[in-house]
């Protein structure tokens, strides 16, 4: 992360700790076990008083932000104290949130500018669990969104998509419509190939291309139960032409490299890219187009 807060950049972001208490097998930033709150507190807090008030928006991330407990309060107080009209974004799994008052201290520093990006690994708890490493996960993720919707606080539902819940995808929808129709934004991510996917890379790793049916129904029925829903981390050249109203572009420089081959594309200006620090990539890469309009079929 950042040691100044750039007022240019879309990807300002605090880090609050590298400790985490789900172990998820696809973790691109495993968690370590050392003591590090106060000191990232304190960093913090001054990133703050540091930042212009114009400052459109600001993430939160760790690790997990919520084992600062009541102090992660304290600091989203500071940022509504000296950016009153900044968006914050927090990263988190949610796990918390079970706790209801836990849950209503985070509405009273003001829920209207901030947005819980919580990820839901599978539809059901064995799924969830399974990648999370951590028995009961599930279910208290599950509490901790409908604590967070009693008290109407935004929320982007993250689903990494990894071989281990690839072919849960078309039951999402449903899934989602039924039991969370009170969540904002439904975000599809590609996986991030580093970390403990490196790691886990036999459980985990699926090329995009594999599981393209699985993806196109999920997003397709989302539309048509009327919820906002995107794809991210995905680039165009691997996606049906049907997916691209739904891809976005990533707000982090990280994640929207491109590779030498991208720059005869002419669809590079709208595609999102790659990660840049992801070791292995789609076998479908390719030119969709060339200059001339012509389809391109050339793979890497």
């Amino acid at each position: 992360m950042r040691d100044t807060i750039d007022i240019n950049s879309n990807d300002n972001a605090l880090f609050i700790t590298s400790q985490c208490n789900n172990r998820c097998v696809m973790c691109c930033q495993p968690p370590l076990l050392r003591n590090d709150h106060d000191g990232y507190f304190q960093k913090n807090m001054a990133l703050i008083d540091s930042a212009p008030r114009e400052l459109r928006s600001i993430g939160i991330t760790g690790g997990e932000p919520t084992l600062l407990g009541d102090r992660l309060f304290e600091l989203l107080r500071h940022i509504r104290t000296k950016l009153p009209e900044t968006e914050i974004h927090l990263l988190t799994n949610g796990r918390a949130f079970a706790d209801k008052e836990y849950a209503r201290k985070l509405a009273e520093c003001g829920e209207e500018k901030i947005l819980l990006g919580i990820p839901l690994h599978a539809d059901y708890a064995g799924g969830h669990d399974a990648i999370t490493q951590v028995k009961g996960s599930f279910e208290e993720t599950m509490l901790g969104l409908y604590n967070l919707g009693r008290y109407d606080i935004g929320i982007e539902l993250r689903v990494v998509i990894t071989k281990m819940n690839y072919l849960r995808l078309p039951k999402l929808p449903d899934f989602i419509y039924r039991n969370l129709p009170f969540v904002e934004f439904i975000s599809l991510m590609g996986l991030e190939y580093t970390g403990y996917t490196i790691k886990n890379r036999e459980a985990v790793w699926i090329d995009p291309m594999d599981y393209q049916a699985e993806l196109t129904q999920a997003v397709l029925e989302l539309r048509d139960w009327h919820m906002d829903v995107s794809i991210f981390n995905l680039p165009r050249c691997i996606l049906p032409e049907a997916l691209w109203p739904f891809a976005r572009k990533s707000i982090s420089d990280w994640k929207t490299q491109y590779l030498d081959i991208c720059r005869k594309c002419v669809e590079q200006a709208e595609c999102c890219g790659l990660f840049a620090t992801s070791r292995v990539q789609s076998r479908g890469i390719k030119v969709i187009k060339n200059e001339l309009n012509k389809d391109c079929t050339k793979s890497m």
